[in-house]
């Protein structure tokens, strides 16, 4: 395979197909919705509560402890190591799924599976260094896409086999084991990147603006005046200084590649997240994908225990994952469409589905239908996945390629803290230890603060800009008119008239 040159009139189409390949198969696994029933069930007899309080938690510590070695490891080595590890703790995971028995082997599972999604990352990172960049936002919707139908399609077949051909939880299993061996071997045939965005950077690259959002909605966000320039768009505020000798604009910088990359990635962030309209979005971000992580993590065991199955034949698990994602998904395309000043209203949008999030996180808790509870879920799902759409645009819009996957990268690791937090003080058995009921009450009160918060933000944005125009209206008015009425003829004459 060798070198791949990323230049113009190199193909990007082989990287694309190969990693599209990669990311359906490692997707496409149908006993994902099955999960819990799985391990509470005759293949592993364990309990809800050690299933709970005991091996779920494992995922969210590990995952918050790999993210930022993962996120680091990731660009120093060129991505394609990290697919590969990725693919690895796939097998590793399903293996242990499989074959492993007890707590603690289901404690090392969570381990691996951590550190499955830590290097996630290098999946979407990877093909900003391998195709050239007036195909970024074509390709990147191809990989996003591929794994949202895989996942898709996984539920579905999940649901078919189950309902309707009787398949044992222990062969969705081997399904999904096959799948994601499959993957693993789609990874080796990777082309090796030259570059990296960070630490094997081209030494006079050009700023590039992130293209992964773009092509979501149809919206352009314009920077005029100085004042506008500085709020909206830090990425103008470019990295120069790479393109000079050290010491040629004052500041010498450090002579150590590393040293180099983090001093850049702390004047990255200032930059940024200087703007206030980038700040709220990444915390809105940060927060609610908190939360719905949590929910995701937990929501099987809410299902075990709002119908105890009698037989996996009568659990719809899997048709509801399916339906969810592509509500999700229709609602996600469907704001392309929708014309609208983010800038203006964008934080109403958040705290309205916010509400609704909340609404449907409280319904969930109260209900004893298990309908009701699969339709509370499917709301929160898609309300989810069209606000993060609109947040992640609104992110990505005005940053270049790099810091745009800096911000994610430190969104995602904020709201890992944030995640950890509330599972140790609500899930935790050295916490509050709550009972899977109480959890989405206190979920549901989450996204109830959250919408709180970003509704009096947006009548604050909404009345401050209001009290803008008016004051610009009345300086208007009185260039206009102020010098006529300087003169009392003309003021005699309007009041005669």
């Amino acid at each position: 395979m060798g070198c791949f040159k990323t230049d113009s009139n190199y193909s990007w189409i082989y990287p694309t197909v190969i990693l599209c390949l990669y990311g359906f198969f490692s997707m496409m696994r149908p006993s994902e919705p099955y999960l819990v029933l799985y391990l509470t069930g005759s293949d592993k007899n364990l309990t809800n509560d050690e299933v709970t309080n005991e091996i779920l938690p494992v995922w969210t510590y590990s995952y918050l402890v790999l993210l930022l070695p993962v996120f680091i490891l990731t660009d120093y080595v060129r991505y394609k190591p990290v697919i590969i590890l990725q693919g690895i703790s796939f097998i590793i995971t399903w293996l242990l799924l499989l074959f492993g028995q007890g707590v603690q082997t289901m404690q090392i599972l969570e381990f691996f599976y951590g550190m499955v999604t830590a290097t996630e990352v290098a999946y979407y990172a990877y093909i900003y260094s391998v195709v050239s960049p007036e195909h970024y936002q074509q390709v990147s919707g191809y990989c996003r896409s591929i794994t949202l139908v895989a996942y898709t399609a996984a539920s579905v077949l999940a649901q078919i086999l189950v309902s309707l051909a009787s398949v044992s939880l222990f062969h969705l299993n081997v399904i999904s084991m096959i799948s994601v061996s499959m993957a693993f071997l789609f990874s080796l045939f990777l082309p090796m990147p030259n570059k990296s965005m960070f630490f094997h950077a081209n030494p006079n690259r050009e700023i590039q603006k992130s293209p992964s959002m773009k092509g979501v909605l149809h919206a352009t966000h314009e920077c005029e005046g100085p004042g506008r320039k500085e709020e909206k768009c830090p990425s103008n505020i470019a990295t120069i200084s790479e393109n000079f000798p050290d010491g040629q604009l004052g500041n010498p910088r450090p002579k150590h590649v590393a040293l180099r990359v983090f001093e850049q990635w702390f004047q990255d962030l200032k930059a940024c997240y200087h703007s206030k309209h980038l700040f709220y979005w990444s915390l809105w971000w940060a927060f609610s994908t908190a939360g719905f992580n949590q929910v995701l993590n937990y929501i099987q065991v809410l299902w075990v225990y709002k119908a105890p199955p009698h037989h996996n034949s009568d659990i719809y698990n899997g048709a509801v994952e399916g339906i969810a994602t592509f509500g999700g998904a229709l609602a996600a395309f469907a704001v392309g469409f929708v014309k609208a000043d983010w800038d203006l209203l964008g934080e109403l949008a958040l705290g309205i589905f916010s509400i609704f999030n909340a609404s449907s996180l409280f319904l969930m808790h109260y209900t004893t239908n298990i309908w009701a509870c699969y339709a509370g879920y499917f709301i929160f799902k898609s309300s989810y996945m069209l606000l993060i759409t609109i947040a992640a645009f609104q992110i990505a819009v005005n940053l270049s390629v790099e810091r745009y996957a800096l911000v994610f990268g430190i969104n995602t690791f904020i709201a890992l803290v944030v995640q950890t937090i509330i599972t140790v003080i609500v899930v935790d058995q050295r916490g509050l230890n709550l009972p899977i009921r109480v959890q989405f009450l206190v979920y549901g009160s989450y996204f109830a603060v959250i919408a709180v918060i970003f509704l009096i933000r947006s009548m604050y944005v909404i009345c401050s800009t209001k009290c803008q125009k008016k004051m610009q209206i009345s300086v208007l008015e009185q260039n206009l008119y102020g010098p006529q009425l300087e003169e009392p003829s003309t003021v005699l004459k309007v009041t005669t008239f």
